[in-house]
């Protein structure tokens, strides 16, 4: 059986892939678990990460083009994703250069004298990693390097609709110098994914995805695997109004509309002073009004189609709801093509709209106008979600005040919610996800520590 390929712009087919029989996954397991017992020295690890930093760099063009082209990301931003996964493997290396154990202090009563106590590091075991579409490079780089460097065999499922970025970063370390039972690719269909994650042969589980795929398989995980889930939210801002439109604007268009809105913390929701609203309107109605949308691989793209039709209709009936119910489309509000959906705004949906209280993850912006900041803040913490949050203000106490109040996991200040550097703690609170994501976090998470105690007549 294949998978087909298709771009999510024109639905034509860019290459059949085949996939596994789930009667292989048994193998997959065995060969990971075989390359445990035979591990890779530390100083060959990150040979390997620094050659395919090397292969990655000559290689740019190509794979941004795949990203454009299976994940409908505009290529401008395609490039910037490669980049990133480059760098995020340099962190991986540095990363692994500085992690240590560290001394057990002994000799402090007469039970721990003569003995000298440390820890080490050693890989949790083999790794199950399942992927999402929305960044098909990136974030492979984030579940596999980390394995990689930690020792941990690794198998990645990939998103049915991107598996041919994985493939490519899959090969990159297969062609600097991996072994192939240390990173295997699993084209499995959802019954095999879920024999995979829950076979007790795995060590840790990392998932990107929906909140019901990624709660639904954390509660058949084997006793004792541990696991990181990475889901989402409806992003919320908070905007002052002593915060200036001219450095206010640009980061909410980008990050609302980066990737047609299919980010885990992309802008959703912008609770806006009402002493500002207006004005806000209008300056946010007219930049996002003059992005581009289109065909992803064209360079001049600025917001590309969603991933799938289906996902068009389910936007177009959320924004049909939310103008029905009273919410105004200040701009969109439309289908543009069997996949595409117009960028767009809207101004006081209801609170109980699905625009208001769930994760979007397309091209639409809400915005509510508010009076006092408490107001606005319990406004935004209102969802079972928490994910990423930022308040934009010129007043540092106002700021502060908003900081230490949103249920956030970060908050950006004066900047969009999408902010993010792979060096840094990335985390969901509630039910948008478990554990810490960025590449130092995941890498402890995929070591666990050995404590050695030496008991000696010299000490």
């Amino acid at each position: 059986m294949n998978l087909e390929v298709q771009s999510p712009y024109d639905l034509s087919v860019i290459e059949s892939i085949p996939m596994a029989e789930n009667s292989e996954i048994d193998g997959m397991l065995e060969r990971a678990t075989a390359a445990l017992r035979d591990p890779l020295s530390k100083a060959k690890r990150i040979e390997i990460l620094e050659k395919t930093i090397e292969l990655a760099k000559s290689k740019v063009p190509d794979l941004a083009m795949t990203i454009a082209r299976e994940g409908g990301k505009p290529l401008q931003d395609a490039l910037v994703e490669v980049n990133r996964g480059i760098e995020g493997i340099r962190n991986a290396i540095e990363t692994l250069n500085t992690m240590a154990g560290r001394e057990i202090p002994m000799g402090l009563n007469a039970a721990s004298s003569g003995r000298l106590a440390f820890t080490t590091h050693e890989p949790i075991g083999v790794v199950v990693a399942v992927s999402a579409f929305n960044h098909p490079f990136n974030l492979i780089v984030h579940q596999v390097a980390p394995a990689v460097a930690t020792g941990c065999p690794v198998i990645v499922k990939p998103a049915a609709t991107t598996p041919l970025s994985c493939r490519n970063f899959v090969d990159l370390l297969r062609e600097a110098g991996l072994p192939e039972p240390y990173c295997q690719m699993a084209i499995v269909d959802n019954e095999g994914a879920e024999a995979l994650v829950t076979d007790s042969r795995v060590g840790f589980f990392s998932f990107i995805g929906s909140s019901r795929v990624g709660w639904h398989l954390r509660s058949k995980l084997a006793p004792g695997v541990r696991c990181a889930l990475e889901h989402g939210g409806a992003a919320p801002v908070i905007v002052a109004s002593d915060a200036p439109l001219e450095t206010l604007v640009p980061p909410l268009v980008k990050g609302g509309f980066y990737h047609a809105g299919q980010v885990c913390v992309s802008v959703q929701r912008i609770f806006v002073e009402n002493s500002l609203k207006d004005s806000f309107m209008e300056a946010f109605s007219h930049a996002v009004g003059e992005l581009k949308t289109g065909d992803p691989t064209s360079s001049d793209t600025e917001v590309g189609p969603l991933i799938l039709p289906r996902e068009v209709d389910r936007v177009g009936l959320w924004v049909s709801e939310a103008i029905g119910a009273g919410a105004k489309a200040i701009c969109g509000g439309a289908r543009l093509s069997e996949t595409c959906y117009a960028p767009t705004i809207l101004l006081e949906p209801d609170s109980a709209a699905n625009v208001s209280t769930h994760e979007i993850f397309g091209p639409v912006v809400c915005v509510y106008g508010y009076d006092s900041m408490n107001e606005a803040i319990d406004r935004a913490n209102a969802l079972p979600v928490a994910f990423q949050a930022s308040v934009f203000s010129q007043d540092i106490d106002r700021a502060l005040h908003a900081t230490r109040r949103l249920d956030a996991a970060a908050v950006m200040i004066n900047d969009h919610t999408a902010f993010r550097v792979d060096w840094m703690p990335f985390a969901g609170r509630k039910s948008s996800g478990l554990g810490t994501g960025g590449i130092p976090y995941t890498m402890e998470d995929m070591t666990q520590e050995k404590l050695v105690v030496l008991k000696s007549k010299g000490l």
